[in-house]
């Protein structure tokens, strides 16, 4: 029998993602399926613009429930504040120098919870999945699309 390998989230992340599956079971779907029972009610519903936008949204709010349950489905909660050491690892909170001398500081993070704007990615993204395990100091060349990049770590932190 073959274990199942769990998949990493931040606390944070789990609890942002379980939330918004709880808001979307909860809350939004419910409503939705009430707003197109009543509007199937109504009667034709081939020119019922509510029926047919109701069901469309609630397609949308099932597919993304199909995801959010993926997602936290087998995971491994990690507390980055927890962690320490001198290697990029999973939480960590790495700050990149590239070929053009732009630095630029990521939180390494699991599936679904990324946001680049945010200064997240995720630890299966070409940049993050690159500089795993190395240490500040070490030049890493990283396959992005359409081109190959050299970035150097200058700092880890654990936040």
């Amino acid at each position: 029998m073959t274990e199942t390998k769990k998949r990493p989230l931040t606390t944070a992340g789990f609890h942002k993602l379980s939330g918004e599956y709880r808001q979307l079971w909860e809350v939004e779907r419910p409503k939705v399926v009430q707003g197109v029972a009543d509007a199937a009610a109504e009667g034709d519903r081939s020119e019922n613009a509510e029926y047919i936008y109701g069901k469309k949204r609630l397609r949308e709010i099932d597919k993304r429930l199909k995801y959010l349950t993926y997602l936290l489905k087998d995971v491994e909660i990690i507390d980055p504040s927890t962690l320490s050491g001198k290697n990029v690892i999973f939480g960590a909170t790495v700050t990149i120098r590239d070929e053009q001398d732009r630095t630029r500081k990521y939180k390494i993070v699991g599936e679904g919870e990324t946001e680049i704007e945010g200064g997240t990615i995720s630890y299966i993204s070409p940049i993050a999945a690159a500089i795993m395990g190395k240490k500040v100091g070490d030049l890493v060349e990283v396959e992005l699309p359409g081109r190959e990049s050299e970035i150097e770590i200058i700092a880890i932190e654990f936040v």
